[in-house]
Order: C-alpha cells, then structure tokens, then sequence
C-alpha cells in the first residue's frame, strides 16, 4: 500500500527499554540511555543508573514526520562520569508497519560498529492518521437465500393414501325360518264336562238372636274429676269439744 499525506503528521515514540545490552564495564555496573533521529530532531531518554544489561525508561516522544522519510535511528550508550560515554549499539527502526497499521510493538535489535550482536531495544510506535485498507471479500460462494417456508393449515390432516380395495364378499344364502310342527286338530287334555264337585260343607243360618245392645246411659251427671273430699267415719269431724289442752288429772 503506498503511504503519502504524511508530511507534517505527529509520530509518537515510546521508549520501554533494552534487553541484553553489550556490556562495556570491567568492574562496576553500566548505566545506559537511549537516543532517537529522525531528519533533523534528535531526543534522548534519562540515564538509567545501574541499569546495567536491561535498563528501563519508558518515556515518550513525539516526532514531526516528513514526506519520503521512513525510517528512524536509535543508538545506546553507557553514561560516565570522568570519561566519554562509550557506545553501545545502535539500529534503524523502519516505520512502514505504523504508518500503514496506525501502532507497533516491537523490539528492534541492536548491532555494534562491528556490526557484532549488542542487544535489543523494545519501542512502541503510535501514529493516529493511518490510513488503514478497506477490509474486502471477495465473492467465494452464491448469498444465502433462505427458503421459504410452506404455509400449513392450523389443523392439517395428512392425505389419505391409497390402500387396495377390499373383496367383495360372496352373497349370503337366503334366511330360511325354522320349521315348526303343524298344530293338532285335538286338544292335548280332555275338559272337564262335567265340572267341580259340591262342597260337604253348608253355609251357615243366620243367626236367630238380635245383638246385644249397647249399656244404657246412666242419668246422672257424671262426678266432678277430682272427687270432692270425703268425711271420714272413723274421726271426729271437728276439734274435740273443751279446752286446749285438756286439764292434767
């Protein structure tokens, strides 16, 4: 893909650190830094004191990009104090993947002027205005057409099949009732001419004496219920007659 529109866009530069750095000190423990290029701007991170094989910086930049240039240099040293920094490694950083995809993640190894192995140097590049292709497909196999489904009744009732046809069964004889005896002209049991004898018992006279009549209704008033009290016969029908109580002997 060809990238253009570049010139003046921003390219961001995060510096996360090395791995595996040469080392260039004989008794004590180096401490690295990390310098970007690119046309004409140049930055450099923060000593990591002590660092030593695999110093850690994670600082970031930010970069005017121009037209046709597509590439970045990055170059390692080790700080000292009463001498000069002693180089390194240093290596170009290509920048197509970030222009064209937007971001990349990757360590970028380091050579000494040897061009012997010096480590590697961990950068994560960002750039906002990518122009990133339209995702096509081609065309591999006919669009999905779904089928459409037959409507079927609420209540659908299979079609009945055809089933071969059952024999016609053979005529039935004709029904012919039972033969019954012809009635004889004669009664099976003689009558009785000359009908049931008399009874021996006679049916008794009525009776020559009247009824017994009823007792006759007496013609007093019938007694008032309860009875009045009687008056006894055997005591005294008052108070004897004298003083109460009767005088002492």
């Amino acid at each position: 893909m060809s990238i253009n529109g570049i010139q003046g866009q921003l390219l961001e530069v995060t510096v996360v650190g090395c791995n595996k750095l040469k080392d260039t000190e004989w008794i004590s423990r180096q401490d690295p830094y990390v310098c970007l290029e690119y046309a004409s701007t140049k930055f450099r991170t923060r000593t990591c004191t002590d660092g030593d094989r695999n110093p850690t910086f994670q600082e970031k930049f930010v970069f005017t990009l121009f037209e046709g240039l597509r590439e970045l240099n990055v170059t390692v040293w080790n700080s000292n104090t009463l001498a000069s920094d002693v180089f390194i490694g240093s290596g170009k950083v290509q920048l197509q993947k970030v222009l064209s995809q937007g971001y990349d993640d990757t360590a970028w190894t380091l050579q000494t002027k040897t061009g012997r192995y010096a480590g590697e140097v961990r950068l994560i590049l960002h750039y906002s205005n990518a122009l990133k292709p339209a995702t096509s497909f081609a065309p591999s196999a006919p669009p999905y057409v779904t089928q459409p489904i037959p409507q079927v009744p609420l209540y659908y009732s299979p079609a009945p099949t055809t089933a071969a046809p059952y024999p016609t069964p053979a005529p039935a004889a004709p029904y012919a009732p039972p033969a019954y005896p012809a009635p004889s002209p004669y009664s099976s049991y003689a009558p009785n001419l000359a009908g049931y004898p008399p009874s021996p018992y006679s049916v008794p006279p009525p009776a020559a004496y009247p009824p017994h009549p009823y007792p006759p209704t007496s013609a007093y008033p019938p007694p008032p219920y309860p009875p009045p009290p009687q008056t006894s016969s055997y005591y005294p029908p008052g108070p004897f007659p004298g003083l109460y109580p009767p005088p002492p002997y």
